[in-house]
């Protein structure tokens, strides 16, 4: 759904998107059909360019503390947003700071629209477009106060039928079933497929969004291991590739994630917007996707999210993974050491609520931890022999490569949470709330060991908001958080020496499967989770779990 300014005009193709908002401050994200200049609010920037394609960020500042402020946009004058003929309520900014619950509203994995589906792959309803007919239908003082999209916004690897067809008239060829996009133009196909859906549209633009990556934006099973990237990079294909998966996530979802502090500061932005004339980033746009594809350290994905008596730490889980085999982290030294700073200094600011995203989950079902821990240790006691090389194979065709498969980074983000839960940096928050995605059914789990902690240490899973999992997956998950497979897995790993984990957990809710979006509603020093979910028989969302989090 595009909306034309007039005969002449530019043209809005995506967005608006509501994207950073802080108590003062927000910034507006579009895609126009042409150089232009976009306004919101009296705010205006130029568009830069891309591989033809036309990007504007807007940054609003001077806004109150607490206020709601209702917005249009303008191209190079004229009005494009809203839509003149429009069911939704107006797109507004409300910045934190008000009176009552701070809600959060999250979950991953969505597959394209529902408008784009074939109806063969039997998906059950989109989550978030039913999430978004809600939100719209109710009082304003309902609405969440942030969205998080915690990985697999588009799958560059698992096309629809009307994009394959447009891949065969793009590239004047057969377009096989299992088609991959190539280079940054065949992504800008992916986010306008998944973000022109009209009731999701509208979300984005009133709802501020906070996104990371997992690895459908990029390949499945992305940076699984050293041997996995050694195969990869090895095809002819693999740098445009990646150039062109970094670049657009850069353009579609990083940029927005910045305040407009970090955008001052920011090298890949401060060169966009030192360009002259057409503004054509592109060049920009690959040196830095390049670079942060051989030079992981070049660039942080990571951020954090102030929201009052909240604060969410974004974790990449994904791009800067250290993955030689007897050095495996998912972080490196000095990214973990940044998370750390960041939760030291929420317990110093007093912090009621510390929200950590992360695409992967970092507490999995007991069974299923002790097979990627097991799986771990083969593969670095018998590197390179013949049973390492099958732990490989296993640890691929099985996507063993959650936080469970970096031990040490595992241990270290519970150490990180149990510091805090003790008071050594501060005040210790009601609650830290792990926020994932990733695999595709929903749980609640409560870290339990070590003991003696004044801060509720949890995991919420949320996942798919649109997409399914196949029914054998659905019992490996049920199994998973069984007795015995818990039973029998923890045998096997003192059987091969695994190392024995510090952390204990216990689940409290699930597993749920479905198309899902989690809440949580944050009250002074309460939290609870809220699941609502979609089934194939039902459109509408079906409330199935609230949980509360918080002892008070």
């Amino acid at each position: 759904m595009s909306t034309p300014a007039g005969e002449d005009g530019a043209t809005l193709l995506l967005g608006p998107l509501l994207r950073h908002v802080d108590p003062v401050s927000a910034t507006v994200w579009v895609e126009t059909d042409r150089p232009c200049e976009v306004a919101v609010l009296g705010r205006r920037a130029r568009t830069f360019s891309s591989n033809g394609h036309h990007f504007a960020l807007v940054v609003v500042e001077g806004l109150e503390p607490g206020s709601t402020t209702e917005y249009e946009v303008e191209l190079d004058g004229a009005r494009v947003w809203p839509p003149r003929q429009t069911s939704f309520p107006p797109s507004r900014i409300r910045t934190p700071g008000r009176p009552g619950a701070f809600r959060i509203a999250f979950g991953s994995c969505r597959y394209a629209t529902p408008g784009t589906v074939d109806v063969r792959d039997q998906i059950p309803p989109d989550a978030l477009d039913s999430y978004a007919q809600k939100v719209a239908a109710a009082p304003e003082e309902e609405w969440p106060d942030a969205l998080v999209l915690l990985g697999d916004q588009v799958y560059a690897d698992e096309l629809t039928p009307a994009t394959r067809s447009w891949l065969g008239l793009r590239r004047r060829e057969k377009v096989p079933a299992d088609a991959q996009v190539r280079n940054f133009q065949e992504y800008t196909r992916l986010y306008a497929e998944s973000w022109s859906d009209p009731e999701v549209r509208w979300l984005l633009s009133t709802i501020p969004s906070s996104m990371i990556f997992d690895d459908h934006e990029m390949i499945d099973d992305w940076n699984t291991s050293a041997s996995w990237r050694r195969d990869v990079t090895a095809g002819d294909w693999w740098a445009e590739r990646i150039r062109g998966g970094l670049a657009s996530y850069w353009v579609y979802q990083h940029l927005g994630n910045l305040s407009p502090k970090e955008l001052a500061e920011n090298a890949t932005w401060q060169a966009i917007e030192g360009l002259d004339g057409d503004r054509d980033a592109g060049p920009v746009l690959r040196e830095m996707a390049e670079r942060a594809d051989t030079d992981p350290t070049s660039t942080r994905w990571s951020f954090v999210r102030h929201w009052g008596a909240a604060r969410m730490i974004m974790i990449d889980s994904r791009a800067g993974r250290v993955l030689p085999e007897q050095q495996r982290r998912m972080l490196d030294d000095e990214e973990f050491s940044w998370v750390e700073a960041a939760m030291h200094r929420a317990a110093a600011e007093d912090v009621r609520h510390l929200v950590t995203g992360t695409s992967l989950p970092w507490l999995l079902p007991h069974a299923i931890h002790q097979i990627e821990r097991w799986n771990e240790t083969l593969n670095a006691r018998h590197e390179g022999r013949l049973l390492g090389r099958l732990a490989e194979r296993l640890r691929q065709a099985a996507d063993l490569e959650h936080w469970a498969a970096f031990g040490a980074s595992f241990e270290r983000l519970g150490a990180a949470l149990a510091a805090l839960g003790r008071g050594e940096h501060g005040t210790p928050p009601s609650t830290a709330l792990v926020l994932s995605g990733d695999v595709h059914h929903a749980y609640a789990a409560e870290l339990v060991r070590p003991g003696g902690l004044s801060t509720r240490v949890h995991q919420l899973t949320v996942s798919p908001l649109h997409n399914q999992a196949p029914h054998p997956i659905q019992v490996g998950f049920r199994v998973g958080w069984s007795r015995w497979a818990r039973t029998l897995m923890t045998g096997l790993a003192r059987l091969t020496r695994v190392r024995r984990r510090e952390l204990e957990w216990r689940k409290l809710a699930g597993p749920f499967f479905g198309n899902e979006l989690g809440e949580l509603v944050l009250s002074g020093g309460e939290a609870r989770f809220l699941l609502w979910a979609t089934d194939a028989g039902h459109q509408e969302l079906e409330r199935v779990l609230d949980l509360p989090l918080s002892a008070g």
